[in-house]
């Protein structure tokens, strides 16, 4: 696909969701449906992501878990996820849960200098509290509803209310202000090969979504919705649990706790 057509559908996608930020479901829509005003612009920018994803990235990351031994893209995932903590340590705050903010950073602290830069997870075998937040949540305690169903290039389905939140923890990371020139953008770098360490060893179940059933479209945003209000549903149960069973109920698991949960797996599904 051309540059300006790849500008073109980044610019729409940002106009989409800052020009309609507003944006309300109409009255009476049922609360466990998807508001999908922008479908046509979505359905565009999902085929444009399918071919980022089917010529670089599909690729790439099935070689990345092939040639790198596992236990160190393990080692990766838990680097780039320590550079998250400082940000989720604030959004806590923003939450008012002082609780788990000083969890972040104490994840963070341990993490960081007894376990190697990150690199390790010290901080679990001590027993520490898992956290798993971030500004869309942020913006989900303080009362602003979902929105509308978008797709953003590069990124993949998200609501208006996630897309701003994924913006905005681009820039509230305290780590990104740091004096030292290199890092400057770790944090993303470090994330890209995450999300590499993820599509490739989840690689049959998103090919499964994205090429094998009759509509990727629609089985992409029912599965990432889906999940994302199960998410929600930890801390607002009278909101979302009353729409849906709790998927781990029978077994257990816990998606924060086990980091081998298929993460594109739908929780929903029989």
């Amino acid at each position: 696909m051309s540059k300006p057509r790849c500008k073109h559908l980044i610019v729409l996608s940002l106009l989409t969701v800052l020009g309609a930020c507003a944006t309300r479901p109409p009255e009476g829509m049922p609360p466990n449906e998807v508001f999908d005003p922008y479908e046509k612009t979505n359905r565009g920018i999902h085929q444009f992501n399918l071919g980022v994803d089917r010529f670089l990235f599909r690729p790439a990351s099935k070689g990345y878990v092939t040639i790198v031994p596992d236990p160190m893209v393990t080692s990766f995932s838990h680097f780039a996820e320590n550079l998250t903590m400082p940000g989720q340590a604030l959004d806590y705050l923003l939450q008012g849960n002082i609780k788990q903010s000083g969890n972040a950073l104490l994840r963070f602290l341990v993490n960081t200098t007894v376990g190697g830069a990150g690199l390790s997870d010290p901080a679990a075998e001590l027993n520490l509290p898992p956290v798993d937040t971030d500004f869309g949540e942020t913006l989900h305690v303080w009362g602003v509803g979902e929105g509308a169903y978008v797709e953003l290039p590069f990124y993949g389905p998200s609501t208006q209310r996630d897309a701003i939140g994924v913006v905005f923890n681009l820039f509230s990371n305290p780590i990104n202000f740091s004096p030292v020139r290199p890092v400057d953008n770790i944090g993303v770098y470090a994330e890209v090969v995450r999300r590499m360490g993820d599509r490739g060893r989840f690689s049959d179940t998103v090919d499964s979504i994205l090429y094998e059933s009759a509509d990727s479209y629609a089985q992409a945003q029912t599965i990432f919705i889906q999940n994302r209000r199960f998410e929600l549903a930890r801390d607002d149960e009278e909101t979302y649990l009353g729409l849906y069973d709790d998927p781990y109920a029978e077994t257990g698991t816990d998606p924060v706790r086990d980091p081998y949960l298929d993460p594109y797996e739908d929780p929903y599904a029989e």
